[in-house]
């Protein structure tokens, strides 16, 4: 088989999925599975669905289109604010948007009048990670607004956590988000459907068994796809940590000098940690820069990454083991996930 590849593990997904849907349901929060990490591949998202997800998220209007035309018929939302340009495209593919801005959710009114469809808003406040949310002084006033556009229901309130500002989805952010969902109903005289907390990074104050409140949502797909936790990089106990990895092939394994020689310039990665001048067994991969996150990707035992252009990657080879034509396996974070699925190089594949 080809490669570079990314290899997706169906099963282990699906055995995350249940996991997690199944713990936060008992405390009342419903997972929306957010399938921006794998470009909204058909397949994956069928297995979220499969394992008791009911509703699907994604960043790009394009990968929501790419699962409708492959026929996935699930509630989806658009967790990046609407781009105005694309407001008919929204309306056409996701039940529900998150927003920000009141000229935005005009044109997807418009656009919602024009498909004869209504169209969900979930208005995003900013809680201090300093991403994207209105003010919490301006969100009455903002949801207030937007009940007056025609074709829009105003299904929720959200926030987002550690994604710029690195600020924690705790106790006293969470107990904030839901004093402004109640002080939103008690205000307009409605009850919102949707008061999404965050994304995975929230994840260690769910699991935590402290109080939810109105918290009845969460946007997970590091977790899902990864098992690890952004708060720490750490593993989730019960996840699969290996259920997506990305394959490299070599094309050259050599014994060679361990460090450099000759005049240095400025724009190579040569590694100079050895102070000894010893031969090694050194592997070069037809995987680089194009292809992934190169600081996103562990190796296996016995393989050490060296360095990196744009076309190859170099390795230790302290087995011994490698050769031309054989495979390396790397586990992934969800940086270097995200640029291997979008590198067209890349072959992706799935593991029934």
């Amino acid at each position: 088989m080809t490669a570079p590849r990314v290899e997706i593990d169906l099963g282990k997904i699906r055995q995350n999925t249940r996991g997690l849907t199944e713990t936060l349901r008992a405390s009342g929060i419903e997972v929306t599975a957010v399938t921006k990490a794998v470009c909204g591949m058909p397949e994956v998202a069928r297995a979220l669905l499969g394992a008791g997800v009911r509703r699907l998220a994604d960043a790009r209007v394009e990968n929501i289109e790419t699962m409708r035309r492959s026929g996935v018929d699930a509630p989806m939302a658009l967790i990046r604010s609407p781009m105005r340009s694309q407001a008919d495209r929204v309306v056409a593919t996701s039940d529900i948007s998150f927003n920000t801005e009141l000229d935005t959710i005009s044109a997807l009114s418009n656009a919602a009048r024009r498909a004869r469809r209504v169209h969900g808003v979930v208005l995003m406040v900013e809680l201090g990670d300093l991403r994207e949310g209105i003010m919490p002084s301006e969100l009455e006033s903002a949801a207030r607004e937007t009940l007056r556009f025609p074709n829009i229901a105003l299904k929720g309130v959200g926030a987002n956590f550690c994604c710029l500002g690195s600020v924690r989805p705790d106790a006293q952010k969470m107990a904030e988000l839901s004093h402004l969902a109640d002080a939103i109903d008690a205000s307009l005289g409605m009850e919102l459907e949707i008061v999404s907390g965050g994304n995975s990074a929230n994840l260690e104050w769910a699991l935590s068994g402290v109080a939810t409140g109105r918290i009845n949502d969460l946007r997970i797909g590091e977790a899902i796809l990864l098992g690890t936790d952004p708060l720490h990089g750490e593993p989730i106990p019960g996840l699969f940590t290996d259920a997506v990895s990305l394959i490299g092939e070599v094309v050259e394994a050599k014994f060679k000098p361990s460090r450099p020689w000759g005049d240095f310039s400025y724009s190579g990665e040569a590694d100079l940690s050895s102070s000894a001048w010893v031969s090694e067994k050194r592997a070069i991969l037809a995987l680089g820069r194009q292809d992934t996150d190169i600081e996103g990707l562990s190796a296996p035992p016995g393989v050490r990454i060296l360095g990196a252009s744009s076309d190859h990657l170099v390795v230790s080879d302290a087995r011994g083991l490698l050769s031309v034509g054989s495979e390396v396996e790397f586990g992934l974070n969800y940086s270097a996930l995200m640029r291997a699925m979008r590198a067209p190089a890349s072959l992706k594949t799935v593991i029934r």
